[in-house]
């Protein structure tokens, strides 16, 4: 199911407090985004208990119960684990992962919050959600009268309400803060076609957690097993340059005020990328889109910036250049500073 309208964690939150305790709400967005944190979360907003049923593993008599005789007749007995005398959060986790059968048996639940002749608690509240078919997750196509029973959000990641739960609440490892504040693009990115690692709030947030069982002497092939065991290559490259330049002391800021250089040894080159990222980076954020609207801090950081670029085109024009160039995403750096290069470093320009 595509949506043009992404809600962020704390607006998905929002939304659940104020639909979910009406309607049967289904939250739809990639894997390790923090879906099932958010439902927790929400549980305990509301005082209730979560009670999560796995779709992908549940069998028709696992939701349905089993027949028992009683008499000259026989009724079904609803499954211990949604049996309660009081109000619950219902969370059908995976639900669009269940096999068509699961799914009808869902219809009444979802709707009329019964099985078969069991009515759950009044007030219990239901909540579904799953991965999207682009996703490459193993999902099946929801029936439209099971669709037409739930309304429909799109959640999606967000680095500001990320920091925030892991710098006040989380514990995450400094490194992985530090690291997500100057790489925010780097928290999660679409699923890949093929089997690889790939970054989401879930994967840093388990770096965090080994990354403190280890502690900082974590040897670097110790390192390298673990970034590329979560992360997407590209964002474990960056991290692995980031580490590096943690223990070697160097920092955009000490680069720009020229209390230190960029990297040139040749077994440096994952160092001066990361750097040279970090340094588009804090460009992107500190120089203004209108030249007009500058201040003096901005226009002694632009000066800085270009004789920055240029020593680093001595080492690498090619990593220069992509620290002028367009990324992926279609930023790029204000065109009065790209002007500003070309004319004051022709060549840098004309290599681009």
């Amino acid at each position: 199911m595509l949506s043009a309208i992404q809600l962020s964690p704390e607006q998905t939150f929002d939304f659940l407090l104020n639909v979910a305790i009406t309607r049967p709400v289904f939250i739809w967005g990639a894997p390790g985004i923090g879906k099932s944190a958010l439902i927790n979360r929400f549980a305990d907003e509301v005082g209730m208990e979560c009670v999560s049923l796995l779709g992908s593993q549940l069998a028709p008599e696992d939701l349905l119960g089993i027949p028992k005789i009683e008499g000259e007749c026989s009724r079904f007995y609803p499954p211990m684990n949604i049996v309660r005398k009081e109000p619950f959060v219902l969370f059908l986790d995976e639900l669009n992962a269940s096999s068509h059968e699961i799914q009808k048996a869902f219809y009444s639940l979802i709707l009329e919050k019964r099985v078969g002749e069991y009515r759950l608690p009044e007030g219990t509240i239901v909540i579904g959600a799953g991965n999207r078919a682009k996703d490459s997750a193993i999902v099946k196509p929801m029936p439209s009268a099971l669709i037409n029973r739930m309304v429909h959000i799109h959640l999606r990641a967000d680095h500001r309400q990320w920091l925030h739960w892991a710098i006040n609440e989380a514990g995450i490892h400094p490194w992985v803060v530090e690291y997500i504040q100057l790489r925010p693009d780097q928290l999660w990115n679409e699923p890949p076609k093929h089997e690889e690692p790939f970054s989401t709030p879930r994967s840093w947030h388990m770096l965090s957690d080994a990354l403190w069982s280890f502690g900082e002497n974590i040897q670097i092939e110790m390192l390298e097993a673990l970034i590329y065991g979560l992360l997407s290559p590209a964002h474990a490259a960056g991290f692995k340059g980031f580490i590096k330049q943690i223990r070697q002391k160097h920092t955009v800021n000490a680069i720009l005020k020229g209390d230190a250089s960029w990297p040139e040894a040749p077994g440096d080159r994952d160092i001066l990328y990361f750097m040279a990222q970090s340094f588009r980076s804090h460009l992107l954020k500190e120089l203004p889109d209108n030249e007009k609207s500058i201040r003096s801090e901005q226009r002694q950081l632009a000066i800085s910036a270009k004789d920055c670029l240029k020593s680093l085109a001595r080492i690498s024009v090619e990593i220069a250049q992509s620290v002028m160039s367009e990324d992926d995403e279609g930023k790029k750096l204000p065109t009065w500073f790209l002007l500003e290069v070309a004319r004051d470093l022709p060549r840098l320009a004309a290599r681009g």
